[in-house]
């Protein structure tokens, strides 16, 4: 209301009078960065409003709920560790970025630069000659005593002498205007991918801003780390990188894969590489080939089960081993986590001048380790003003501020550090800088960090991307961190030049070459499009068979003993309904009920709810291969699906009815799903491992369908033919071509031979045969997929019919008297769901897992 009442009050305000008119003003002690050390804006503040003008600032909510919907439709999601639940959340963001001017940056790039230097010079020393433990610089306890210090690492001579590729920096703006650095991360750290997305997101809702203000562009470092990891590998540009995430449960996963799919890389887990003498392969569908380079999203103790944390089921086996015979560039090397004690920063002062003979550019905050009896002593009286961190219990330890604590909390927490000294660190309290955020039509300000990156880019050179990503404190508290419900903003570099306009999209001569090779699909990606195909039809097939059971035991056909109890021993085979369910012919009523509560993903049955879930979960797995808008079709019909069911009444009369509309409104979405599948996707390996996928599921449960309906003969009533010709989704095709025939011939040449119709038997044999001879051949010596599979074209209409081809009576005699099923026919339908079955585990064995080659290699 504040700020509509001045916009109409007076036009004449600036942009930056009317916002200096409605943003509050900063705590006492804390720097403004919206205004310095004066009342008035700053000049780039100032700039940035005005070029806004009065009517963009009136727009500003606006462009709130436009930047909210794009990082929705985006994807943009975090795990914030403190939730119950544990569920991603939309990532937050703020609409004002940090704005930098080019002095600043340029102390700041200074310090950071001087900074990764002089950590990369005492990895190689605590791994090396160790002279820094041996006079003295640095306690051993915080080294070699540190749970993150790898003895299997001394010695270890990384290429080009670099072990860090990529350090983040988390620097603090001091109410003195002095920059500070107030911590490291060194073994993975995050934000390189959310801050390109915040960067895009702000630049589009303040064009004119961005480009009149010359912000430093970030495409160029990069470029210029992708340049460096390409020369410090023996493969040089020829080298094979890869980015190795812990997976899709992970926190940042969003990032590690908008961070591959930017850089060109291939997103791998510890489950898609492996290690043969002492050298690290990907599994991909065309075999093992070479990775010659890792980028690491995953703490050290993760990397390798070996030698590392044997629980850890993130990492590679052999590991280790070849990152120390120098056949993979790790970026980050192993063994960094003792640079991210905070602790460490005490004792770099005199570490500087040791070994660069120069003093820090910039400083890092005044910080005691508790684990010295005279630091000890000093340390504990000054408790109530200084910052209290944990040194080795990883990145979410606690952090405590004194100054915020009462008497008892005081008390409680000097025992502690008492007891475990060489556990605690005291930071001298700095107030946070306030930047303005825009909050609920007003500027308000909120506590800020900045976190910003050191990127290698060759031997013993880092290059300090221009930009950062910046976090914000919850209203009213001091602590920046995402993992506490902050937010984040986008940083502005400004130049006093023009911006560096390199970009990784211009690159002509590497287009070239990317467009001449072939997209890898990892076997990981194999595997989980594969079964995204599986979980697709087989949510559609029950779906489909939920509607048509529960229709019909709402009708008059429910009293058909033939039809229910095919129907029923269907629903029990596709997972509709518990073992224990009695079966409809000996209670309708009760089937019913249960088929509707089994609906539900947490109900316990492999009913439609389970396979939603599985397909969105499948989905989620292979992000980075999917469009945003298929994601969110997935997305939305499993959250709505399990919405509508949790308000449907277990007794409610009108459950069923209920469930009935929302199967409907699945079935539509999943229309719109199979349409995307098969018409927005690059008909790569990968798109046919989700076909084949689809059609093995179709193969293997239209085939059961017909024998069981077959087998209880509910095919021979007039009911149960047109039920199975439902479930086929075939209805208006048979009919168009055979009116109101109800024989067995014109069935199975419907439902079986005929291969113009995607839902018969012989059509997705047909395919799936196409499909399959398409895949690459690893081995020659192996048995042909295709063997696996019968071939349609030699099928006869009549003899699996049982009919004399002259004899149309005969056959429409078959369909009115329950006489057994043909046997012809009924091998062909066991045949067909055993070679289902024995496609699936041959194609996990050759493409998945590799025991095939395994197996080869160890009997060769």
């Amino acid at each position: 209301m504040a700020l509509q009442s001045l916009f109409q009050n007076d036009l004449s305000l600036s942009g930056s009078a009317l916002a200096a008119s409605i943003a509050r003003p900063t705590p006492r002690g804390h720097l403004d960065e919206l205004r310095g050390k004066d009342p008035a804006l700053t000049e780039y503040w100032a700039r940035f409003f005005d070029l806004l003008g009065p009517e963009g600032i009136a727009d500003l909510n606006r462009r709130q709920q436009g930047m909210v919907r794009q990082l929705h439709d985006n994807g943009v999601t975090y795990n914030v560790y403190a939730d119950a639940e544990g569920t991603p959340r939309p990532w937050s963001l703020d609409l004002f970025p940090l704005i930098i001017p080019a002095q600043d940056w340029a102390t700041i790039e200074a310090g950071v630069t001087q900074r990764a230097r002089l950590l990369n010079r005492i990895l190689a020393d605590i791994y090396g000659p160790r002279q820094l433990l041996e006079q003295a610089l640095l306690p051993a306890a915080l080294v070699q005593g540190h749970p993150g210090y790898l003895r299997a690492m001394q010695g270890a001579q990384p290429a080009g002498g670099t072990w860090l590729h990529i350090a983040a920096f988390d620097l603090a703006h001091g109410p003195d205007g002095r920059w500070w650095i107030v911590s490291h991360r060194t073994q993975a750290p995050s934000g390189l991918g959310y801050l390109l997305e915040n960067r895009i997101t702000i630049s589009r809702e303040f064009p004119a801003a961005f480009n009149a203000m010359k912000v430093q562009r970030l495409a160029g470092s990069y470029k210029a780390l992708m340049r460096g990891l390409q020369t410090l590998s023996p493969k040089g540009a020829n080298a094979r990188i890869a980015l190795l995430t812990p997976g899709p449960y992970n926190e940042t996963y969003f990032e590690h894969a908008y961070l591959a799919r930017y850089l060109g890389l291939s997103l791998v887990e510890g489950h898609d590489l492996t290690v043969r003498d002492q050298h690290v392969y990907l599994k991909t569908m065309d075999g093992l080939e070479p990775v010659d380079v890792l980028i690491k999203r995953l703490d050290d103790q993760w990397l390798d089960p070996l030698e590392l944390r044997p629980d850890s089921a993130l990492g590679v086996p052999g590991l280790m081993q070849a990152v120390q015979a120098g056949n993979v560039l790790l970026a980050n090397a192993p063994g960094s986590a003792p640079l991210e004690s905070s602790a460490m920063l005490g004792f770099l002062p005199a570490i500087c001048e040791h070994l660069l003979s120069e003093p820090l550019k910039l400083p890092s905050l005044d910080t005691w380790w508790c684990g010295e009896a005279a630091t000890l002593e000093n340390a504990l009286p000054m408790l109530h003003k200084s910052v209290i961190k944990n040194n080795y219990s990883g990145k979410f330890s606690q952090t405590l501020i004194g100054p915020t604590l009462d008497a008892v909390s005081l008390e409680k927490l000097a025992r502690r550090i008492v007891h475990r000294p060489d556990e605690h660190t005291l930071q001298a309290y700095l107030p946070l800088s306030h930047n303005p955020t825009w909050h609920d039509g007003n500027i308000a300000p909120r506590a800020t960090m900045l976190r910003v990156f050191a990127l290698a880019d060759g031997p013993d050179s880092w290059r300090v991307l221009p930009g950062g990503i910046v976090r914000l404190a919850p209203q009213g508290q001091m602590i920046a961190s995402m993992q506490r419900g902050g937010s984040s903003a986008d940083c502005w570099v400004l130049s006093d030049g023009e911006p560096d306009d390199t970009s990784l999209l211009r690159q002509a001569s590497s287009t070239l070459t990317l467009a001449q090779q072939k997209r890898v699909v990892t076997s990981r990606s194999a595997e989980n499009l594969f079964w995204l195909g599986r979980y697709t039809e087989r949510a559609e097939n029950t779906v489909r068979q939920a509607r048509l059971t529960l229709r019909t035991l709402l009708s008059d056909d429910a009293n058909d003993a033939r039809l229910s109890a095919w129907l029923g021993q269907l629903a029990l085979a596709q997972g509709l309904v518990m073992p224990q369910t009695p079966p409809p012919s000996q209670s309708s009523r009760v089937f019913e009920r249960s088929l509707v509560a089994m609906l539900d993903a947490d109900s316990g049955a492999h009913s439609v709810g389970y396979n939603l879930r599985a397909l969105h979960q499948s989905a989620n797995q292979v992000r980075e291969r999917l469009s945003q808008e298929l994601r969110n079709l997935i997305g939305r019909v499993d959250e709505n699906f399990t919405t509508q069911q949790a308000r449907l009444g277990e007794d409610s009369e009108y459950a069923t009815q209920e469930a009935l509309e929302s199967l409907a409104a699945a079935s539509e979405s999943l229309a719109a799903i199979t349409g995307a599948q098969t018409d927005r996707m690059v008909r790569d390996n990968g798109w046919r491992m989700l076909s084949i996928g689809r059609h093995l599921e179709r193969l293997q449960t239209l085939a059961q369908a017909l024998r069981l309906a077959l087998e209880t003969g509910s095919v021979f009533d007039d009911q149960g033919y047109e039920t199975l010709l439902s479930l086929f989704d075939s209805s208006i095709t048979f009919h168009a071509q055979y009116q109101q025939r109800r024989d067995l011939v014109a069935l199975l040449d419907m439902l079986v031979i005929n291969q113009d119709n995607p839902r018969s038997l012989g059509w997705v044999l047909k395919s799936l045969r196409a499909r399959v001879i398409k895949l690459p051949q690893q081995n020659s010596d192996a048995p042909e997929l295709l063997d696996l599979l019968p071939d349609p074209q030699s099928w006869d209409l009549a003899t699996l019919s049982g009919a004399v081809a002259s004899n149309e009576s005969a056959a429409q005699n078959l369909t009115r008297e329950a006489l057994p099923a043909p046997a012809e026919l009924m091998a062909l339908l066991n045949s067909l769901e055993q070679a289902a079955a024995d496609l699936s585990d041959k194609m996990t064995q050759r493409y998945f897992s590799h025991a095939e080659r395994i197996k080869q290699s160890l009997f060769s």
